[in-house]
């Protein structure tokens, strides 16, 4: 039987986050009717350690999110797709808010408010600000889990190939779809979040996007990960 719904997160060289986020997926209600594409870059050790098993696990051959990202859709048999970072929680009522979102056939996607998990004035700081932002704009950006029919998705040609800012580039596109919408409550775990986005844009001495050299595929650790 199809999937009503299809997870797909890219990861690069963070297979302690992915272990966590999976573990975490696993158990939300309504799992059952879902299926989750991994598309991996860089550690192939760890991220399959992490999966083993749980999802499919895609190593497309490219290091963007985009190509990432594209890679695990174009498997997706889901009506739905639900782009989550690997570092990231959706609520735990997460796929009952998406279909309640998409029972209104006017919408063709949206995404959740983010949260840092992790306490600290500069982070609720970030978070007041995205808010304001998302809430005035309409644009959305990959942490807060962007979800999107998948023939709507087809229709928008997926994901542009972009070193950065695909997701901002794809919501644009996406309110010109028709209605989108923002649910309640993502956390994201991440302190360093300058480390976290030097893995998509690869090494500051080479163009974004970039993969990084062997000796730098070790995973980041600190002491809150994600």
């Amino acid at each position: 039987m199809a999937p009503k719904l299809s997870v797909i997160i890219p990861v690069r060289n963070d297979a302690a986050a992915l272990r966590r986020s999976l573990d975490y997926l696993c158990g939300l209600p309504g799992f059952g009717a879902v299926e989750v594409i991994v598309a991996a870059s860089g550690d192939r050790e760890g991220t399959g350690r992490a999966v083993s098993g749980r999802a499919r696990l895609l190593w497309p051959g490219d290091s963007t999110r985009a190509a990432l990202m594209n890679a695990g859709s174009a498997v997706a048999r889901g009506p739905v797709l639900f782009f989550l970072h690997a570092d990231s929680f959706p609520p735990a009522n997460a796929f009952a808010l998406i279909s309640q979102a998409l029972s209104d056939k006017r919408t063709v996607g949206g995404a959740f408010e983010h949260i840092f998990a992790e306490p600290g004035w500069s982070l609720r700081m970030i978070t007041w600000i995205n808010r304001t932002r998302y809430r005035l704009s309409r644009n959305y950006w990959g942490d807060q889990g962007i979800f999107v029919r998948a023939s709507v998705f087809q229709q928008l040609g997926g994901y542009r190939d972009l070193q950065i800012l695909e997701d901002l580039d794809f919501t644009q596109r996406l309110q010109r779809a028709g209605r989108s919408v923002w649910l309640l409550l993502l956390y994201t775990f991440r302190v360093d979040t300058e480390r976290y986005a030097e893995y998509w844009r690869g090494p500051a001495d080479r163009p974004p996007g970039y993969p990084w050299p062997r000796r730098n595929l070790a995973p980041h650790r600190e002491a809150n990960p994600s």
